[in-house]
């Protein structure tokens, strides 16, 4: 059954790894390039789709919550990137971001919603000014940051929809299988 959660996951994903959207010119403009951005990025990709996954595990409020939390935390971090303000470690805490979202989420780990709140909000925080400062100097910022937000809306919807696996039989299984595939994604980034 694990065995079948992992090709389930890793068929969600594309073939070809990307650690951020492809340096090409792209229909649509800012917009495009934001909405992108988030998605042919894995090492955002994971931690997004995670998101969604551990608040539709946690249920109740966190199900909306942090879906919400870490596109609005994810904007002002693209705002302090765009300012130019020097964050530390920006790439280690977004690999990291993957790694311990999907420890949570494979070791069935029920965090109070505050502190569920704030974990996902730093993550939010580093992943939006990686998004703010690789942001292209011609595209428009309101383009661009709605792009990147509605992609990240996007992924969350698909976590929290892979999260109502656990209706089906043995459905816990996959969706921890899947948090052990995001965390293993997000080692590689770690390591690599």
């Amino acid at each position: 059954m694990i065995k079948k959660a992992l090709v389930t996951c890793l068929a969600l994903f594309p073939a070809v790894v990307f650690a951020h959207a492809p340096d090409v010119a792209i229909a649509g403009g800012g917009f495009m390039k934001g909405f992108l951005h988030p998605i042919l990025g894995y090492d955002h990709l994971i931690a997004m789709v995670a998101v969604g996954l551990w608040g539709a595990f946690l249920g109740d409020r966190a199900l909306w919550l942090l879906p919400i939390v870490f596109p609005s935390i994810m904007a002002v971090g693209a705002a302090v990137g765009i300012l130019g303000v020097t964050l530390p470690l920006v790439e280690f805490i977004i690999a990291l971001s993957g790694v311990v979202l999907g420890a949570l989420i494979v070791l069935k780990f029920r965090a109070p919603l505050a502190i569920a709140m704030v974990l996902v909000g730093v993550f939010a925080l580093f992943h939006g000014y990686a998004h703010g400062l690789e942001m292209p100097a011609e595209m428009s910022v309101l383009t661009y940051g709605a792009g990147f937000v509605v992609g990240t809306g996007l992924l969350h919807m698909i976590g929290i929809g892979l999260g109502f696996l656990t209706m089906l039989p043995r459905g816990e299984l996959m969706i921890r299988g899947c948090g052990g595939v995001i965390s293993l994604v997000g080692l590689t980034y770690l390591v690599g």
